[in-house]
């Protein structure tokens, strides 16, 4: 190592720094994965972002927290791959690019399929690079060299592969069956795809005539336009008002179609009257029921939202057109019985933004419970995955145990084409519900099977519909490691470690990516799913697009840095799974949380600065103590603190102070601490037991207690290790951080370690530190934070007080514990250093003192002057009268009399030191002469210990008087306000629980500052 001092700019500059190191990490690939390396596997595949949009604000947070766990895993030396990608997001560009249609006044059919694709290509050029550059600003630590796209070449085979097995295997069908339909986008689309909103509409209640004349059924529905395809009215078989309609028939209204009364357990005896209409094509719960029940399926409704041929009269009519004439016929025909408002959810398209119609068209569809039975055997019998937080557990198997049968075709050209072709030679040039067809991986493959089957003259169409996005996002954690082919990747990184993700798509994604894996691997795809809650705004409510209310994470990045943004998205976790608040100022585009975690970074990079300031040029490689370092030299023992407990109390090396002990010992209970909670996911906790041992025990405490340690003319062995220990300590610290700031902290160790530009050495790839047990002490830790304590105590009471920074005082200390002298003995140069302590004295209190009462003692002294007074003035009286009666004698004696008083009361009583010199003649008990020394004087306690800091002569005691009593006032106002609120019974009664607790808090906290106001006051005589 060459000897050139360790500089750092002045200011940090997180744009230029963090590009700097973005570059550097992927231009030498850092994070490329290698199965041939060895170690224990630890593997991330990222949920993949569609490629149509860009970053948002769960972008950032999720792949924060993705980073944090990978690169600390990398650091523990596991053979660790994040494999990126991008997802083709079907129903999204479908949806965009249609709409750039429609401008141009066209539309995709007239385009046609290939140049539909061909544009679909063009914008995914565009937009994917967009989101993977946002991602690259987020410094993730993937390996680029693997980044997978769903609709590419590899993962293509794939999805044909899983949809072939399953189709052999009885496990894909094509058959009829209610879906959600789309009419704007004349599409299926999924149940992640529909979004419920709350709306003002209303219930109609319609009157069905009993077909023997017997009288009418009433039935209530939102949809009054669904009845002309009912096939049934319903009843509870329970319910005693219609028991004994069960088996009759009613005539449908307009269209007179005779249809039965059912009884079905389903029905809600409380909903409406009890009795429902039943119209098993457009209705979900009415197909279940129609299949129970054997009912008809009649369809009134086009593909695109008109009623068809079975709707009658109302044939062609839009779905909402016909409503209200529908409802106008019933009304005219005298069938309509009333209307009532009524607020209900109606599930809307995400994609076309129009109500869902449920619509039974031929699709198709995996049957869906073997695949959820075997994974359920996976949770049920070795709990995997295992869902942290566990709470997921049940979410998750309550969804496997209600699936149905999964619809996985869409009506869109943009995506993963279903592998089946139709032998439309045998149905009139037409795919139709009945034409055959033949699944094959290949269409060379299907016109072999094509013409074994129907002939060499067979014409073939394949299947213009695409399969469900989510069919091949089933398939990512094995598919980009390069299944169906038995990889080296596959049998290295599968199954992967941990999968990061939302809440809310753990039955979209997480239960599709189980059950596909357990088909077709055998294994779970993960060990372990990791649920982490939702970035909610600065009101607590959810972001999303309709609201308006998202955070764009790019501006703040530009603004504060992406560590900053980073820290702050994963400190603000308190519990794994919870939600996360972000302070934000939408006029100003601020955020104070960011503001802070950006303030946090400036604090470390002034104290790596400082640190490398005074390390003389030495690299961290040199800063050893003799032939150990403070890491590796454990094994010799010290007497302790209070020499009481040498054995508990191993340190590193002899030459070690008190504050290097204690410094090495908290750093030591960090790394067990921070390792513990990344373990187990509580990565905000992590962050910030960082946080206060960073800001707090290093920065605050401990620097400054060695910067006189620090000075030229310092001992030279002190200055030698206090170089060692910081030095040793600042690394240390780039290495727990970089999972959370990985580039202030590669950018500090680089300039620390002095890497040479040419240096191939980066912190990512450093061993993460490795608690050392014996390094641990925690009753020194314990007894150093009575000594900050006591010079915070100190610091505090001097800012109360309003003594210059410059102006050293006197200060005592007084404790009864031996134990706690002893300890603040030893630390005294550190409370002299830091509390600007000219002299300190450290006392016994003894157990009948009572310093701070000094209202009682000033009673006691004013007793003992009137008591004073009063007998001189006896005798002065008794010798008067006897002497008066003596001529002229009785006159000289009273002169002298009068000038005695006035002489004694100049001399004894005019001045409070006069009063005390007084005072200790007549009374020298020790008990009251530290009463007098408590006069003027401001105290204070931190735990045990008494601290007093004398103040005559130091400040304008009047000064200080009159602060104190004006926060006096301040307090006793606030306490009166609290009390007049809590003693309102409206406030206490009708306001929230939080909002009286919190007013009961607040009086709680002014009574006690009053209180040590009051005695503060007191102190001052």
């Amino acid at each position: 190592m060459t000897a050139t001092i360790p500089n750092l700019p002045s200011l940090y500059d997180p744009f230029s720094t963090e590009a700097k190191w973005q570059k550097f990490w992927e231009d030498n690939q850092v994070y490329k994965a290698d199965p041939n390396k060895g170690g224990e596997p630890y593997c991330i595949v990222i949920p993949p972002p569609n490629v149509t949009g860009s970053l948002h604000m769960g972008h950032a947070f999720e792949s924060a927290l993705i980073d944090t766990l990978v690169r600390y895993h990398r650091m523990q030396g596991r053979n660790t791959l994040w494999l990126p990608g991008t997802d083709h997001a079907s129903i999204a560009v479908h949806t965009m690019l249609e709409k750039q249609l429609k401008t141009e006044g066209k539309t995709r059919y007239e385009l046609g399929r290939e140049n539909f694709l061909e544009r679909a290509w063009q914008w995914k050029a565009e937009s994917e690079g967009t989101i993977l550059n946002q991602l690259r600003r987020l410094g993730v630590s993937v390996d680029w060299s693997r980044e997978r796209f769903t609709l590419d070449e590899g993962l293509s085979k794939a999805v044909v592969e899983a949809f072939t097995r399953l189709y052999e295997e009885g496990l894909i069908y094509r058959g009829e069956y209610l879906v959600n339909w789309c009419p704007a986008s004349q599409s299926a689309v999924s149940d992640v795809e529909v979004e419920n909103q709350e709306v003002n509409g209303n219930l109609w209640h319609l009157g069905y005539p009993l077909t023997d004349g017997s009288g009418f059924v009433e039935v209530a529905t939102t949809r009054p336009e669904t009845m002309l395809g009912d096939t049934a009215v319903a009843v509870n078989p329970n319910d005693d008002r219609y028991k004994h309609l069960i088996g009759k028939t009613v005539t449908l209204p307009i269209l007179q179609r005779e249809i039965p009364i059912i009884g079905d357990e389903f029905v809600d005896p409380t909903f409406g009257t009890g009795c429902v209409k039943v119209t098993p094509a457009h209705d979900l719960n009415d197909f279940d029921m129609g299949k129970r029940h054997n009912l008809p399926l009649i369809n009134i409704m086009n593909k695109d939202g008109t009623l068809n041929a079975n709707a009658g009269e109302f044939q062609g009519q839009d779905r909402f057109v016909a409503r209200k004439n529908v409802v106008s016929r019933l009304e005219a025909d005298g069938f309509l019985v009333k209307i009532e408002d009524y607020k209900h959810t109606v599930p809307y398209s995400d994609r076309g933004k129009v109500p869902i119609e449920p619509l039974l068209s031929t699709q198709w569809f995996v049957k869906i419970r073997p695949l959820a039975d075997n994974t359920l055997e996976f949770l049920d019998q070795q709990n995997s995955p295992e869902f942290v937080p566990q709470r997921w557990t049940k979410v998750y198997r309550d969804w496997l145990v209600k699936l149905t049968d999964w619809c996985i075709s869409r009506q869109l050209w943009w995506g993963h084409r279903i592998p089946a072709w139709y032998a439309v030679s045998e149905t009139d040039e037409q795919i139709t519900d009945n034409t055959p067809f033949v699944v094959a991986k290949s269409e060379t493959e299907a016109w072999k099977k094509a013409k074994a089957q129907f002939g060499e003259n067979v014409k073939l169409e394949q299947d213009p519909d695409v399969l469900d996005t989510w069919f091949s996002s089933g398939l990512w954690p094995f598919s980009t490691l390069g299944w169906p082919e038995q990889t080296q990747d596959l049998a290295t990184y599968y199954p992967t470690t941990t999968l990061v993700t939302g809440f809310d798509i753990i039955f979209f994604w997480v239960a599709r990516m189980t059950m596909m894996a357990g088909h077709f691997t055998g294994q779970m795809p993960f060990q372990t799913v990791y649920i982490h809650g939702l970035v909610l705004d600065e009101k607590g409510q959810k972001m999303g697009k309709s609201k308006g209310n998202g955070i764009d994470p790019l501006l703040l990045i530009d603004k504060y840095g992406t560590d900053a943004l980073r820290y702050t998205l994963i400190r603000e976790v308190a519990g794994a799974g919870q939600n996360i608040r972000l302070e934000y100022d939408r006029k100003k585009d601020e955020s104070a949380s960011v503001e802070a975690s950006r303030n946090f970074a400036n604090k470390l990079w002034n104290a790596a600065r400082f640190v490398m300031m005074n390390l003389d040029g030495l690299g961290t490689g040199e800063l050893e103590l003799g032939s150990q370092s403070p890491a590796e030299a454990s094994s010799v023992e010290r007497t302790g603190v209070t020499g009481k407990d040498s054995s508990q109390s191993p340190i590193p090396n002899p030459s070690l102070e008190l504050s290097d002990r204690w410094i090495i010992s908290r750093y030591h209970q960090v790394i067990k601490q921070t390792t513990n909670y990344i373990d187990n996911y509580g990565l905000g906790e992590a962050a910030k037991g960082l946080y206060e041992f960073i800001w707090g025990d290093f920065c605050d405490q401990y620097i400054e207690l060695v910067k006189s340690r620090l000075q030229a003319d310092a001992n030279p062995v002190s200055r030698r290790v206090a170089q060692q220990t910081l030095g040793y300590i600042l690394e240390g610290i780039m290495k727990l951080l970089h999972p959370f700031m990985p580039h202030i902290t590669e950018e500090i160790w680089q300039t620390l370690t002095q890497q040479s530009a040419d240096s191939s050495q980066t912190l990512p790839l450093q061993i993460y530190p490795q608690v050392d047990a014996n390094l641990i002490d925690p009753a020194l830790e314990e007894q150093f934070e009575l000594l900050i304590g006591t010079i915070r105590t100190i610091r505090n009471l001097r800012a109360e007080a309003d003594i210059k920074p410059g102006v050293k005082v006197t200060a005592n200390l007084q404790t009864q514990s031996e134990k706690e002298r002893e300890i603040l003995t030893a630390g005294q140069d550190y409370i002299k250093d830091l509390a600007k302590v000219k002299t300190l004295t450290i006392t016994e209190k003894e157990k009948s003192q009572t310093v701070a009462v000094k209202k009682p003692q000033r009673a006691l002294k004013t007793i003992g002057l009137i008591i004073v007074a009063i007998v001189f003035g006896r005798v002065g009286l008794a010798a008067g009268n006897a002497i008066d009666d003596i001529p002229i004698v009785g006159t000289f004696f009273e002169l002298v009399g009068f000038g005695y008083i006035a002489w004694f009361v100049s001399q004894n009583l005019l001045t409070a030191q006069a009063r005390q010199s007084l005072w200790r003649r007549f009374f020298p008990e020790k008990e009251l002469e530290q009463s007098q020394e408590s006069e003027n004087a401001i105290a204070g306690v931190i735990g045990t210990i008494q601290v007093l800091i004398p103040l005559s002569g130091v400040v304008d005691i009047e000064a200080v008087r009159a602060k104190l009593e004006k926060s006096l006032s301040k307090a006793e106002a606030e306490i009166q306000s609290l009390s007049t609120r809590l003693n309102n019974p409206s406030f206490v009664d009708k306001a929230r629980a939080d909002v009286v607790q919190g007013a009961r808090d607040a009086l709680a906290e002014a009574q006690k500052q009053a209180e040590i106001l009051r005695d503060r006051l007191c102190g001052l005589g």
